[in-house]
């Protein structure tokens, strides 16, 4: 298995960024005739995390899941770090190719090395 970190341009500052689950989100209820204290607390997948950039990043984030479902698959690992997964160290190298012809320099993915 090999994996990379995903690198957006940050349409504020225009450096490269990812995102990060710093904490899990945290659902509730509401009820009419009733209170409800049962709260869910649930992490993104890898495409949730990606789509909740819109408007923060420099593009679209359905284009980028799109691109990366050619290559491989996006994971949060360890219910934190966004990754990209692929099976062969050819489709991750053909993925950086991939994004560079959609994105030019507004998106990439780096090799993360394994330890």
């Amino acid at each position: 298995m090999i994996r990379g970190k995903l690198w957006f341009r940050c349409a504020a500052m225009h450096d490269p960024v990812t995102p990060t689950i710093v904490q899990p989100a945290l659902i509730g209820w509401e009820a009419k005739q009733r209170k409800v204290e049962l709260l869910i607390e649930r992490v993104f997948d890898g495409e949730e995390l990606i789509r909740r950039m819109k408007g923060w990043i420099t593009v679209d984030p359905s284009k980028v899941i799109e691109t990366v479902r050619r290559f491989g698959r996006l994971k949060v690992l360890d219910d934190k770090e966004l990754v990209i997964e692929t099976e062969k160290l050819e489709d991750f190298q053909n993925l950086q190719k991939a994004l560079q012809e959609a994105f030019g320099n507004e998106v990439n993915a780096e090799l993360i090395a394994k330890k």
